[in-house]
């Protein structure tokens, strides 16, 4: 596992510099919005630079999107108007008197019943663990005949600061959150974590199987 050294800058880019036993270096946006750099021990600073250097933009790109999803950590008030993510993109909330289900989205907004409103987040969870099972099922079928393993199970929980991981056994596992993100940005998790089945760190041949179904994931 990678033990992190401690924190750097260069230029105006913060990071978390991890060792590990890995030949390769990988840069990733944490889901608390830290840039981390897993390298190979001892680091060559001189190295790293040159790859941040490199990799600006998609640094950048990143975390510009982590703020706009994590707006969603902000305080929120259920009331009528309120705007919520949902795969991408913001709808606003109307408050209802009664519905089959305490949370539903239709017809371009999401609807809440009103004497739920305390149990609001709880529901809204739920909402979004049920509807990001589905369309994985449907979204993964578009990318597993490509891929040369199949995972043995898919499931959504709560993953700390990780979008998606795979353990040992081939089971997959995706962060709720992944229902407030855009499906271009879905479709890259799912990939890169089925290629986690064949390829179980970030090697070059990892990422040659990731650009081999996504050429353009970068």
């Amino acid at each position: 596992m990678p033990t992190v050294d401690k924190s750097h800058t260069y230029k105006d880019i913060e990071y978390q510099l991890k060792k590990s036993n890995r030949k390769t270096t990988s840069i990733y946006i944490e889901r608390d919005g830290t840039v981390s750099i897993i390298a190979p021990a001892p680091f060559n600073l001189e190295k790293i630079e040159q790859i941040i250097e490199s990799k600006r933009s998609w640094i950048y790109r990143g975390l510009a999107e982590w703020e706009d999803l994590n707006r969603t950590r902000i305080h929120r008030d259920y009331v009528n108007g309120e705007s919520f993510l949902y795969f991408g993109r913001n709808y606003r909330l109307q408050l209802v008197s009664e519905q089959d289900e305490p949370v539903t989205f239709q017809q371009g907004q999401f609807k809440l019943v009103q004497a739920e409103v305390q149990n609001a987040p709880e529901h809204f969870k739920a909402f979004y663990k049920a509807k990001l099972q589905k369309k994985l099922k449907n979204r993964i079928k578009q990318y597993q005949s490509k891929m040369k393993k199949q995972p043995s199970d898919i499931r959504v929980m709560e993953l700390q600061n990780r979008w998606g991981s795979c353990s040992s056994k081939g089971v997959i596992n995706f962060h709720w959150k992944c229902a407030m993100l855009p499906l271009s940005v879905l479709d890259y998790v799912i990939v890169h974590e089925l290629a986690h089945l064949e390829h179980k760190n970030h090697s070059p041949s990892f990422w040659r199987a990731v650009e081999k179904v996504m050429p353009n994931y970068e």
